[in-house]
Order: C-alpha cells, then structure tokens, then sequence
C-alpha cells in the first residue's frame, strides 16, 4: 500500500477528503495532521508518496513545510490545497517544487487524476529503479569477470574495491551439477534451467552477499556454472569459520534444491587483485576432481597444496609412461602403471604426494592433447574420459582407475593425430538425417565412428553453435512441422515417428521450437 499524509487545520476538509475517493481501493493508506508542524514530524519518521497540505495553517503553513522537507531532500509528491485562487502562492509553490496545486472545494474527479498521477510516478520510479539494479548487477559482473581472468583494468579494481568495501581473506568458489547428471543428454535448455533455480536458492542463503554471486560460462556457449567471490566478512557475519560457513552452504543447496551440487572451493588470496589465481585453481579442480574420492566440496588448499618438505616426484616413470599413453601403446600402458605404483609404494608415498605425482601426469598430458589442438577445451576432455571410465567398485585414482583412463586417453591422443574430426561431422550429421526418429545419443555415435565423446561432443558444439541433443531435436521439430503440413497422420502418430514416445513431452518441445501446438500449426499451415 502507498502513504498519503491528508494536512489541514479544519476538520470538516480533512473528513471531506478522506471520503471523497475511496483511498483503500487506490492503493493507499491515510494519515492525518492538522497543523505543518505535526505533519512535518510525521514526515521525519516515516516515508509517505502523497501530501496533501493547506497553505493557511496555524504554528506552521503549508509553503513552510513544502519548505522544510524540500531542505531535507525529499522529493514527495507535494499537493497544495488552497482557498484562495492568488498567483502568488502558485508561484512561490513551483519554485519549491510543488508536484501540484488544487483549489476549494476539491472535486473527485482532480483528487483521483492527482492520486492516479502519484501511483503511476510511483511504478515508474520502481521499474527504474529495477532497472537500474540490474544494470548495476551486470556492470559489477563483468568487472568481476574480467579481474577474475586476470584481464582487468585498474578501473575494474577501483570500481569492485568501492562495492566490496571491508573485506580480508577471499576466494572464488565454483558451483556446478556433480558429472553424474549426464550433460550429452540433457539439453542446454534443461541445464539452464536447473541452474537458474540453483541460483536463485544460493542467491537466497547468501541474502545481503547475493550480489557477489555469478552466472559463469565455462566456454560453452549456451550453458553456465555458477561461481561467487567468498569473502571472509560473509563466515564471520554468521560466527563461523570459513570453511563450516562453505560446508553448511553446500548442505543447504543440496536439501533445497535436490540436486547434485559439487562445490568447488578456490585458493585464499589476500587482495581482489590476486583472485584470479583463486579462479585458476576451481578450473583445476572442475577439471581434476575425477581422480579424486567424491565429495560434496573440494578445497584447493586439500587437494593441491603441498606444504610437506621432501615430497618426492616418480617423474622418470611418469615421463615413461607419459610416452607410452601418447604413442598408445596399449600392451606397455598396464606395465608403466604398474612400475610407478610399485615406486609409489616403495617410496611409502601417500596422500598429498601421491596427489602431486598425479597432478604432474594429468597436466602433462593436456599439454600433449593442446599442441594437437588448442581450439578445444582440452581440461575439460580429460575430465570427461576420467569419469567415463569410473566404474562403480573401483576406487577413484586407484591403479584400476588410471590404467583405465591411460588407455582411453592414449585411443584420444591417436584419434587427434589422425585428424579424424574433419570427417566425422559429416557422418554424424547424415546419421541425424537419416536416423533421427532412432536413440541417437553422442556416447553411442562415439563409439560407432571410434571418435571421444568429449571431443566430439565439443568439435559438435564449437561447428554448430549448440549440443548434440539440442541440435538433434531441433531436426526432429522440423522434420515434425513437415509431416503437420504434408499428412493427416494423428499428433501422437507423428511424435512417435519423429523419436518422441511422450507426446507430452512432444509437445511441449514443438512449443518451445514452433511457439504454438502441433494442432494450431497446423491449422494455420493449411
């Protein structure tokens, strides 16, 4: 409900204006004062859109408290009500700025144009100011962005240190879908979707700090994680430390939301200046995390940083069996894993060192991988190999589970040697035109034309600007709208001929794909 503030010294106005239109179904709430100096201490303690003052008042006038609250800034739809038709009343008013200016008696129809005119200034002001929020929100976004990529100006800086204010210790953290929801199935739409209410619901637990959170596309075009800058002010607001803070915070997303959440906690840093090292280390995590135990929350300084002295390196097997994986050599692959194991247990290395003996052959392996071909992201292929080849009863970076990765990895390495992506597009694309009522899926196309499904699915993404499943059903959609056009054949009929057993569901994507129902389609069709 809006505020008005009636003000007048004679009781029979003040009674006459609060009948003469019905304020409660225009939206406001009345007060009364009968004098400019009652009504100017109410003014003081609470904020009113709409004052209505008589200019001839006792202790103090209606010019005089226009007066009074212009000094103090406050731009309230003024209203002055007179008896007495002088210009220069009028006159002195508008060089206060007085919204309006009204006679006695007052008639309904120019208190309702008035009480119209302050609701309608009072939604324009919102719709600014709504606006202006979001402006503001995507300005400090891509400030943010750019400082966390390291490609930042010093007005970035400038501009993030005045929002941020106080701050000490802080950290990107990265929330994304744990790899279980399978993305070569899923839409970008759907994922979008998903994210935008795990968004919201953190956007919710963060409260005054929501505006520190981001929408983060990792470089796919139509599909995001979401990250935010940590402060350490946020924990101590609630009493907690940082990382209880992060762990009820992941709890929380998870219960909400009913998803699996990954939350992934970047390196401390001490200045906004030095947080995209903060950002560097989440992608190595988003990229690593399938050598590690499953976890809800992964901690940079858990996982990577070593800070015991002596730690030793395998590096002479690991370069043997580096050389192996890139000529895939798939009968020595088993035999240099099981050789850097066996140094592994001789030397009693464990936990953080094995870690780093790990980290060493991952990144020297997309270093190999990138030479080949850098257009493509290729931390993010080998993530998708590692969790492809996890099986359930063997444990995450296990020997079991390297060996497995070595020798999907060493088949990638051989396929982009061969280049085999310049043909394989094709293949695929005549296999959607000629299959497309089928289950295509791009695992199953993968293997059938001996090509990663990562790489795949990335090649498909960077030549047609979407994913497979979106490309697939947006063929399928138009395949559909033809058969509305050319045939009789029933809704139902038609979806299942398309490779839609839901019609449902069906119907539903022609919506979105079309923007009207099969049936209405095809009425306007014909």
């Amino acid at each position: 409900m809006l505020k008005a503030l009636l003000v007048d010294d004679e009781p029979y106005i003040l009674q006459g204006l609060q009948v003469l239109i019905d304020w409660e179904n225009e939206g406001f709430e009345v007060d009364t004062a009968t004098d400019g100096k009652m009504a100017y201490e109410m003014i003081c303690e609470q904020d009113y859109d709409l004052v209505i003052a008589d200019i001839k008042m006792p202790v103090m006038n209606g010019i005089e408290l226009l007066k009074k609250i212009r000094a103090d800034a406050n731009d309230v739809f003024f209203v002055i009500l007179s008896g007495f038709a002088e210009f220069e009343y009028a006159q002195e008013a508008l060089k206060l700025k007085c919204s309006a200016y009204i006679l006695k008696p007052v008639e309904k129809d120019n208190l309702l144009s008035l009480v119209k005119k302050v609701v309608e200034g009072k939604q324009d002001k919102e719709s600014e100011k709504i606006r202006n929020k979001r402006f503001e929100k995507a300005y400090f976004d891509q400030c943010l962005k750019r400082v966390l990529r390291g490609k930042n100006s010093d007005e970035d800086i400038d501009y993030l240190c005045g929002k941020l204010h106080e701050y000490e210790d802080m950290c990107y953290v990265g929330i994304e879908l744990a790899p279980e929801i399978d993305e070569m199935v899923e839409t970008d739409e759907e994922k979008n979707s998903r994210m935008d209410r795990l968004y919201d619901i953190a956007a919710e637990y963060l409260d005054e700090y929501r505006y520190l959170l981001i929408k983060d596309e990792f470089g796919e075009e139509n599909s995001y994680e979401i990250g935010f800058l940590y402060l350490s002010s946020i924990g101590k607001a609630r009493d907690l430390q940082d990382e209880d803070f992060l762990k009820e915070m992941i709890k929380y997303l998870k219960r909400v939301s009913d998803l699996p959440v990954v939350m992934l906690v970047g390196r401390p840093v001490g200045a906004l200046e030095a947080s995209s090292t903060s950002y560097t280390s989440v992608n190595m995590l988003h990229s690593l995390q399938g050598f590690r135990e499953k976890k809800d929350i992964y901690f940079y300084e858990d996982e990577y940083q070593i800070k015991d002295k002596g730690i030793s390196l395998c590096k002479a097997k690991l370069d043997e069996l580096i050389s192996v994986i890139e000529l895939n050599e798939k009968d020595k692959i088993k035999q240099k894993v099981d050789e850097f194991h066996e140094e592994i247990k001789a030397a009693g290395i464990t936990g953080k060192s094995y870690s780093l003996n790990i980290n060493y052959l991952l990144f020297q392996l997309i270093h190999i991988a990138g030479e080949q071909d850098s257009e493509v992201d290729q931390e993010e292929i080998l993530r998708n190999i590692s969790e492809n080849v996890y099986e359930h009863g063997i444990r995450r970076g296990s020997k079991a589970h390297l060996y497995r990765m070595a020798c999907e990895y060493g088949e990638y390495l051989c396929q982009l040697r061969k280049n085999v992506s310049k043909g394989v597009l094709a293949e695929v694309e005549n296999e959607i035109k000629n299959n497309y009522s089928s289950n295509l899926t791009l695992k199953g196309l993968s293997e059938k034309y001996f090509v990663n499904s990562a790489y795949l699915g990335q090649l498909f993404r960077k030549k047609y600007g979407c994913s497979f499943k979106d490309y697939l059903n947006r063929h399928r959609m138009d395949e559909a709208a033809l058969l509305l056009r050319k045939t009789d054949d029933k809704i139902y009929t038609i979806a299942e001929k398309v490779g839609f057993k839901d019609v449902d569901y069906f119907v539903n994507k022609f919506i979105e794909a079309k923007g009207c129902t099969p049936a209405k389609y095809r009425k306007q069709e014909q």
